[in-house]
């Protein structure tokens, strides 16, 4: 499995040499061209770049012309389809919207899989799968929450762990998934969890900054992970100067997370 780390500007060479993927926000390179350049520069020294349209930051998927610009010019490896979050019938239409509109031919294309009850991400999932190079998966559906409520779980955070690991389990065994197609796990609630998924080839590649937000506040994983999560998004962080100390935690929460999925 294929890992990318979200990072401040200041660590981002370091987390980069840690990792196999490089994840731009697209949002960003609108007002910092330095984030921008970082990941233009990985493009040309051949490095797998995946651009997200920023719709967990923003709440909405950022404007699809401005995105398209931003494609053509950055030439990411993969880019994510503008998607409708918890909404399968919204990033349907995304979807067909987006692929009558714009011909990208240089990136490959990431289709998102949303919905808010089993056969709706059933749905979804049927619709992309067989239009798009990879299909990506979610970490925090609300679907998760109602799938655990039997396990009792200690927290939404080991809720939406177990549901991602359960809907994984439940669609490959309803013959759903399409193994022969790579998949990308969106982001991540807790750490451990990427070691039920060992045996998943088809699972290509994951994104999160989990390791290194808890890195900067100063929380260290353990060797069975977290039970709870800090759930600042990284952008608060990306202007931030990282101290020796926080960067030590960082380093050693990323070798742990690569332990958990390899």
């Amino acid at each position: 499995m294929k890992i990318a780390h979200e990072a401040p500007i200041s660590i981002f060479p370091t987390v980069q040499r840690m990792t196999d993927v490089d994840y731009a926000l697209v949002h960003l390179f609108e007002t910092n061209m330095i984030y921008y350049r970082q990941f233009k520069d990985a493009v040309i020294n051949g490095r797998e770049v995946i651009l997200d349209n920023s719709i967990f930051e923003l709440g909405t998927a950022f404007n699809g012309d401005a995105y398209f610009n931003w494609i053509e010019k950055l030439q990411p490896t993969w880019y994510i389809i503008p998607d409708v979050l918890q909404d399968t019938l919204g990033t349907l239409r995304s979807m067909d919207k987006w692929l009558a509109k714009y011909n990208v031919t240089k990136s490959k294309a990431i289709g998102v899989v949303q919905g808010r009850n089993y056969n709706e991400l059933v749905e979804c999932y049927k619709d992309i799968a067989p239009r798009v190079d990879k299909i990506a998966i979610s970490f925090d559906y609300d679907y998760y929450i109602d799938s655990t409520k039997v396990l009792t779980p200690i927290n939404k955070y080991s809720a939406w762990m177990f549901g991602r690991m359960k809907l994984l389990n439940d669609m490959l065994n309803d013959s759903i998934i399409d193994t022969n197609k790579p998949h990308h796990l969106l982001g991540c609630s807790l750490p451990q969890e990427f070691m039920a998924y060992k045996d998943y080839s088809w699972i290509d590649s994951v994104d999160t900054s989990n390791p290194i937000v808890h890195g900067l506040n100063g929380v260290a994983y353990k060797p069975t992970g977290l039970d709870d999560k800090i759930s600042t998004k990284l952008i608060e962080y990306m202007s931030e100067e990282v101290t020796d100390i926080q960067l030590d935690i960082i380093k050693d929460n990323i070798k742990q997370f690569r332990e958990f999925c390899n």
